[in-house]
């Protein structure tokens, strides 16, 4: 299949970019609710680390939308932070709307890295990772830095093409984040009720040990049919168990909040919107 038998109007009209561990997910799935929009399953990546792959591997990836004028888009939650996303997205779909997610820099650091951790990739404590940007996972602070990535989006589209909502608003407000990501793209406000306390790749929930898991990946496909079954669910829950994190120390906290001090303000400059909050350091919230 080439980019030309997808036909001429499988161009994504809207990207949600990041970051990762703010909410991404949930916003697309609000929005696959709604039968007047179509995005992809998987992140293609493909302004990111898969763009050797070419346009018709991107091509591929909208191949199932309906017919009738279903408004396209994508997630992937690595565009904000990756230095040649916003140039290549300008040079494919210069009008695009973007959809961005912010989180507490500190929290959304903590939170990736327990993501690593829960997968096994990483190992070591949160100061291994989390002291600074020359960490084996130099990801954990870089994706936080949201001012500094949002400078580079800003030299290649304007600032009403890119509708930002924060982590906290969903907690607070997840219907009107709904209506307003959907007024900004263009698409009919849908709502989905039963989607607003889901929370996909949750840190919380039960994990199988990494060992079964490791055994299991082979039989991803095969067993891909009767995931959700009330007896796969069973027998999962018998193994799974509640993953201990190692803790994430409050004088560590304190560094990781300071380091955030300028990127906050320049993210506050940019977006017109206070992140005062994000400012105040561990001790003084406890005090």
């Amino acid at each position: 299949m080439t980019a030309s038998s997808v036909g001429v109007d499988w161009h994504p009209e809207f990207i949600v970019i990041g970051a990762a561990k703010a909410a991404t997910t949930w916003i697309q799935m609000q929005l696959q609710a709604n039968p007047a929009i179509f995005m992809p399953d998987p992140e293609p990546h493909y302004f990111s680390r898969e763009f050797d792959k070419g346009e018709d591997f991107y091509a591929s990836f909208f191949s199932g939308r309906p017919a009738g004028g279903a408004l396209i888009g994508e997630k992937s939650a690595d565009y904000l932070s990756h230095d040649e996303a916003p140039v290549r997205i300008a040079a494919m779909v210069p009008n695009v709307r973007l959809v961005v997610q912010l989180r507490d820099p500190v929290e959304r650091a903590y939170s990736d890295y327990k993501m690593l951790f829960r997968r096994g990739t990483v190992g070591g404590r949160p100061e291994e990772y989390l002291s600074s940007l020359n960490s084996p996972e130099p990801r954990f602070l870089n994706d936080g830095l949201y001012g500094k990535h949002l400078s580079r989006w800003f030299d290649h589209f304007d600032r009403e093409q890119v509708f930002a909502f924060l982590f906290e608003d969903v907690a607070r407000d997840p219907e009107q984040v709904v209506r307003s990501t959907s007024e900004h793209i263009g698409a009919p406000v849908l709502f989905d009720p039963g989607l607003a306390d889901k929370h996909e790749n949750s840190s919380k929930s039960p994990l199988l040990p990494l060992p079964i898991r490791k055994a299991l990946a082979p039989l991803k496909d095969t067993v891909r049919p009767v995931r959700g079954t009330r007896l796969f669910e069973g027998a999962r829950s018998l193994l799974a168990r509640q993953v201990a994190y190692p803790a994430l120390k409050p004088d560590l906290r304190e560094r990781l909040t300071e380091f955030y001090q300028r990127d906050i303000e320049l993210t506050e400059a940019l977006l017109g919107i206070d992140l005062s909050h994000w400012k105040v350091p561990a001790s003084e919230i406890a005090a």
